[in-house]
């Protein structure tokens, strides 16, 4: 089914995670926290290299944080951090532990933490907010597409979203590491995961979608997968275009051409738009085009739906996961999208 019309612009786009961290100062309680409990969360607890109590289904708090940010910091994206074990972190553990030889069980046992705590990075770090981060504007975004098409711009609505994605974190798992800070005040210092400097990527041969288990693979020319994200792919109205394509080209901050006639649900009061840019466009802030005519892999202005919704047929990347893929790719590489 049709889909997106896209404008690609040649407009440069600041590159999400960089900072100048240093090693947090304990935050909350001083000792490690029990599984199942979330708030508050213990800095010491979460940057200790020792910490190897069984990450799983149900679990939450300072060792699923940190393994959330090693699986990043590794590029096995988790999708949205948030210090609980969910579908999106079941997938990124299991691509980790088959791609390093592990039993592939999706729970982080003594030996995936053997293997994961050899990234010796602090996994929480201390960043002071600057005044770029603060300066906005920050303007409310409305649901319905026709409003948004009469906004100039299409960008956070708040400093803590824009600090969550920044650090690729829910703004509530940062408020809980920050208990009474409003995000709002440069040279605020605040507790963020580090998502600096990730593992540098070899080079990639290939992009394969993977619809049964939501995921978007960077493969080597080995046949290796080095880097894995979750992704939403499609739905019954609009499903996955199954077959081999090709990577066209990239664009970053797109806007979007919406065009009411190639939407299942669009409302019959909608007219065609054009969706100005920004990180709440609702392709994000990349678009790798694709050789199945108006087709993509992109990013979402939701973060935390990555993988638990539908979508029209594309395929749905967080802003930073979309970001990473589309510096990995170049025009002319294999797109496999499967079953």
């Amino acid at each position: 089914m049709n889909y997106f019309l896209m404008l690609f612009l040649a407009i440069s786009v600041s590159v999400l995670g960089i900072c100048h961290p240093s090693v947090a100062a304990n935050v909350g309680a001083s000792s490690p926290l029990e599984s199942d409990d979330l708030s508050p969360l213990s800095t010491e607890a979460v940057n200790d290299a020792s910490l190897v109590a069984t990450v799983g289904p149900k679990t939450r708090g300072s060792a699923v944080l940190r393994a959330q940010i090693l699986l990043d910091h590794a590029n096995f994206g988790p999708g949205e951090i948030d210090g609980v074990y969910g579908s999106t972190m079941h997938g990124a553990i299991v691509g980790y532990q088959a791609s390093k030889g592990l039993n592939a069980n999706g729970t982080i046992d003594t030996n995936t933490w053997a293997t994961l705590n050899r990234d010796a990075v602090p996994a929480l770090v201390t960043y002071t907010i600057t005044a770029e981060d603060v300066a906005g504007p920050f303007v409310p975004i409305p649901h319905d597409i026709m409003e948004q098409a009469k906004l100039p711009a299409l960008g956070y609505a708040s400093p803590a979203e824009a600090l969550g994605e920044k650090f690729h974190a829910s703004p509530a798992l940062l408020q809980q590491l920050n208990p009474g800070q409003d995000f709002a005040t440069a040279g605020q210092d605040i507790v963020v995961p580090n998502i600096c400097s990730p593992v540098l990527l070899p080079e990639a041969a290939k992009v394969v979608v993977d619809k049964s288990d939501s995921l978007v693979m960077l493969v080597d020319a080995a046949g290796k997968i080095i880097a894995q994200f979750p992704a939403t792919t499609g739905s019954k109205y609009d499903p996955l275009p199954i077959g081999v394509w090709k990577i066209l080209g990239v664009a970053k901050k797109p806007v979007f051409r919406y065009n009411p006639a190639l939407f299942w649900d669009a409302k019959s009061v909608n007219e065609k738009a054009t969706i100005p840019a920004g990180q709440n466009n609702p392709v994000g802030v990349a678009w790798i085009d694709l050789s199945k005519e108006h087709y993509g892999i992109h990013g979402t202005p939701e973060p935390s739906k990555i993988g638990k919704t539908q979508s029209h047929g594309c395929v749905r990347l967080t802003n930073w996961n979309a970001i990473t893929l589309a510096q990995a790719v170049k025009p002319g590489m294999p797109a496999i999208l499967q079953e």
